[in-house]
């Protein structure tokens, strides 16, 4: 960082304690500092096989730290170590950076560094929802038609949606992208054919995005779920760059198990979803056709 850069540095709080002793020193170091990064989550004790938590917020006074930091008026950026989706509302709605690190190992601190100096563009994405809250379990992207107001109901006093959706993600950069094209609209159940869309990298940093494709049968004999996770592809695209990402679309992509357990393609219509995450806003849709 160079001998220009002091680091005040104060614990605040242990993992799983109760204990605010910490506090006024950690706020101390906040306040003499330009930014804040602020380190919470949980550890061995507090999340692994075995062990089961009433709730998923942050343990102990963790939450309350982020509280008292972020009263400081100063920037904070959260980093997350944690073992579990946590339901971190507080963070989310008034912590404007969140870095998810999960469990890193020995050279875990170089990596979060290089992010957090921008050395590294992260392109990551999550391979679970975070709930909101523990009553919402089980929270998945892997909704039924069925389930009434799925997709955008609530609960009778909360927000149903996760509080961060399967597959999402941020990046340094932004990208846009264009409406799918199919190349054939209209196939046989034995036929293939491939969806394609162009992403363009609209910031001014080179970048990855991991590009998604979710399939839903629309009329299917047996019960299916709103979509379905059934590629995606990782691409780096430099300032202002365009590429086009394409799926294959047969067997293995329309098929389902019916009734006689059997994997089949129906004929039917179904609808193809490309974009940053499964979350409805960050998809472009497109139908297809099966004869």
């Amino acid at each position: 960082m160079g001998e220009n850069v002091k680091i005040n540095y104060a614990k605040g709080c242990n993992i799983d304690s109760f204990s605010k002793e910490g506090f006024p020193e950690a706020i101390s170091a906040a306040k003499k500092s330009d930014a804040v990064v602020l380190v919470v989550g949980s550890s061995h004790k507090t999340c692994g096989e075995g062990g089961d938590r009433a709730d998923l917020d942050l343990y102990g006074v963790q939450n309350e730290l982020v509280e008292a930091i972020h009263k400081t008026g100063k920037p904070v950026i959260v980093v997350l170590v944690n073992g579990r989706p946590l339901s971190i509302n507080y963070i989310a709605e008034n912590i404007p950076s969140v870095l998810e690190t999960w469990y890193g190992g020995m050279r875990a601190g170089d990596a979060v560094a290089n992010v957090l100096f921008g050395d590294v563009n992260p392109g990551g994405k999550l391979t679970m929802s975070f709930p909101r809250d523990v009553g919402q379990l089980p929270v998945t992207y892997l909704e039924r038609p069925d389930f009434i107001g799925s997709g955008k109901g609530k609960y009778r006093f909360s927000d149903k949606s996760p509080l961060f959706p399967f597959g999402y993600g941020l990046s340094y950069t932004t990208f846009k992208y264009g409406e799918p094209k199919l190349e054939k609209t209209s196939i046989n159940t034995d036929g293939t054919t491939a969806v394609s869309i162009e992403v363009t990298n609209t910031g001014k940093l080179a970048g990855d995005e991991v590009v998604q494709m979710y399939v839903r049968d629309d009329y299917a004999s047996v019960g299916r779920y709103l979509k379905m996770l059934k590629g995606f592809k990782r691409i780096t695209l430099k300032p202002g760059e365009t590429k086009t990402v394409s799926f294959k679309l047969g067997f293995d992509e329309l098929s389902i198990l019916n009734q006689e357990l059997k994997k089949v393609v129906e004929p039917g219509t179904f609808t193809i979803s490309v974009g940053a995450s499964s979350k409805v806003e960050d998809l472009k849709i497109i139908s297809l056709t099966v004869n």
